[in-house]
């Protein structure tokens, strides 16, 4: 168990109003400061291919960690009303998006989720080489905490075709 809450953050489509996915991402951050969610760390960033496989431009995606007095719930609300906030618009899934917040871990708290409710750990960050390899950054010790699995063996066991590139 540790007492870290990870959020993970992408996007791969400019913003009329912030300019470049990384400047709408950089611009998210300030307004979750805004609403009590304050960002300690922040992972070098990483560009990184469109998963599952597609034409649709590469993303950037960086890892926070972060510092709130919401409970996991009350968060994911929060990251939900900012991804609202700039635009996005969820249609099909993987789409092409102009901002993507994910909460990936609330002190290693165990949740199901449902309507309304997190999933804690995020479902898929296991399998996600834009979210390991930023997350590897901050938490090189972290461990699953539904599995146990270090990092490392997580990040050893990606498919190679995910492909994820520091990016600074």
């Amino acid at each position: 168990m540790h007492n870290s809450i990870f959020l993970g953050a992408g996007a791969n489509l400019p913003h009329e109003r912030y300019g470049s996915p990384r400047q709408t991402l950089e611009a998210a951050f300030v307004e979750l400061g805004r609403r009590g969610v304050r960002t300690v760390r922040r992972s070098p960033w990483y560009r990184t291919a469109p998963v599952p496989a597609s034409d649709q431009p590469w993303f950037w995606n960086a890892v926070v960690e972060a510092a709130s007095d919401l409970p996991a719930d009350a968060l994911l609300a929060e990251l939900h009303a900012v991804e609202a906030a700039f635009g996005r618009a969820r249609t099909v899934p993987n789409a092409a998006r102009p901002i993507d917040l994910d909460l990936l871990d609330y002190c290693g708290e165990i949740a199901p989720g449902g309507p309304g409710k997190a999933t804690l750990p995020h479902p898929r960050l296991a399998g996600r080489a834009f979210v390991l390899r930023p997350l590897a950054d901050l938490a090189p010790d972290w461990r699953h905490p539904v599995t146990g699995q270090a990092i490392a063996d997580l990040l050893a066991a990606l498919p190679a075709d995910q492909i994820a590139e520091r990016a600074g």
